[in-house]
């Protein structure tokens, strides 16, 4: 099947294409409010149709909480699984937006045409850029270049309760040679990407506690212990004067980036000034000697992400206060695993606790990182299919966060995922007046029709 009546068609269906992304993008389908069941309802039966339209296997399966949407179609020795996610975040402060939310439309910005509206980055667009290649394909040749699963959650946004007991009991029928992620991004406006490495997450919050109740520092202080200054000592304990994380045991079995893929990285001409000017800043802070894209993709890290303790409302009270807490993440890496440094960590602090005081943890999650093997041959295929569509080559990027469902499919359905998106860092997903740039939209339909078209084309592992 040639790939290049593939590519005319989407772009003369263009203006179809996103009308049915505006259609979708009307439903409002918040996933963390029940007042919105169902919409999110509406929205799962509204894509089962739309794949059933284009002559697809498709139907909305039940979960405990909402819907998942399964389609099936095409045939070849490659097996592939698309997932994206139809839920969407809530719209909150409503007064912030421009236009209603789930009004969307495209609008002429200084940087382009884009289109408007809650989901239309986060995730609806970039699912609707490869349900529209699939559509394409199916108009042009009457059929998909190969056996295809497009799977869509309805709970993302709220934590997917029910993805990994789906995933389990519909192991059999999902499992397939290769899982594709839309949920990502673009490395900037002409270099398109593929995520290889995903950080896993550790969520810890520390309460020490000291004297029963708040004290006067009058009477007490200097004499009783004071638990924001325990709190402190542990908090500043955690990084050497180099930037390196002293929890024992926190870096063994970590590997390096091979120096291909350094070389890589080294060729986006990443600009870590512009990075940190940005936010105010000028200065890396992490391990010394590393890059920013180091930092960022593949090292681990450890963050205080908030402290309470004592009087913090307007004036002054000198109080001695009985507890003090902090929460605290670990960015994880190829290597390690969460549950041994949360018991590393925890006995760190635990030795660190003088007389008169104790301490209660809370977890918060653990998760290990992902990382997904590029020697298929497919990860090459796509990456060079990407490149004949953007300006600049494609690059194997990682990331500095997570996204959980890499894991499921690779510890429940036991294969690898490429992660491919069309998303650009100003789209102001999870915010108000998210966006998603037309020529995103256009250019994430046709790259699709060409990874598909590699794929098809490359053996199976």
């Amino acid at each position: 099947m040639s790939l290049a009546p593939v590519l005319d068609r989407i772009d003369a269906d263009l203006g179809a294409a996103t009308e049915r992304l505006m259609t979708l993008l009307r439903i409002p389908s918040i996933s963390t409010d029940p007042a919105y069941a169902a919409d999110v309802d509406r929205a799962a039966e509204w894509l089962a149709k739309d794949l059933a339209s284009m002559g697809l296997e498709a139907a909305k399966h039940p979960t405990t909480g909402h819907p998942m949407v399964v389609g099936r179609g095409g045939s070849g020795d490659r097996h592939l699984l698309f997932y994206g996610h139809y839920d969407v975040q809530p719209v909150d402060p409503l007064d912030l937006w421009n236009r209603d939310p789930f009004d969307p439309a495209i609008e002429e910005t200084p940087k382009g045409r884009v289109i408007r509206g809650r989901g239309s980055s986060d995730d609806k667009g970039q699912l609707m850029t490869f349900v529209e290649a699939c559509r394409a394909w199916i108009a042009v040749h009457g059929a998909l270049p190969c056996k295809l699963t497009l799977f869509f959650e309805g709970e993302e946004e709220s934590g997917s309760p029910s993805l990994v007991p789906y995933l389990e009991a519909q192991k059999d029928a999902l499992k397939a040679d290769l899982a594709l992620i839309c949920d990502t991004g673009l490395f900037d406006s002409r270099v398109p990407a593929i995520t290889t490495m995903l950080r896993g997450l550790l969520g810890e919050e520390i309460i020490i506690t000291g004297p029963d109740m708040d004290l006067h520092s009058g009477m007490y202080g200097g004499a009783a212990m004071n638990p924001i200054r325990v709190l402190s000592r542990i908090i500043a304990s955690l990084h050497d004067d180099t930037g390196r994380i002293t929890v024992p045991g926190f870096y063994d079995g970590i590997p390096e980036p091979s120096d291909e893929v350094k070389a890589q990285w080294e060729a986006l001409g990443f600009d870590e000034a512009a990075f940190l000017g940005d936010v105010g800043l000028s200065r890396l802070a992490g391990e010394q000697g590393r890059t920013a894209l180091e930092m960022l993709w593949s090292r681990p890290t450890c963050e205080v992400n908030g402290i309470v303790g004592g009087y913090t409302g307007a004036g002054f009270k000198t109080v001695l206060p009985s507890k003090a807490s902090a929460k605290i993440s670990f960015r994880l890496v190829a290597g390690q695993d969460p549950l041994k440094l949360r018991e590393s960590f925890r006995a760190m602090v635990q030795k660190m606790l003088p007389p008169d005081c104790t301490v209660e943890f809370k977890g918060h999650g653990a998760s290990p990182a992902s990382v997904m093997s590029t020697e298929d041959p497919a990860f090459e295929a796509a990456r060079q299919a990407l490149s004949d569509e953007w300006p600049d080559p494609a690059a194997f990027i990682g990331s500095g966060g997570s996204i959980p469902v890499a894991g499921y499919f690779k510890t429940i359905l036991e294969m690898d995922s490429m992660l491919i998106g069309f998303g650009k860092d100003d789209d102001a997903i999870h915010s108000p007046n998210e966006k998603y740039d037309v020529e995103s939209f256009h250019k994430g339909i046709r790259s699709w029709a060409r990874v598909l078209d590699a794929l098809a084309k490359t053996d199976a592992p």
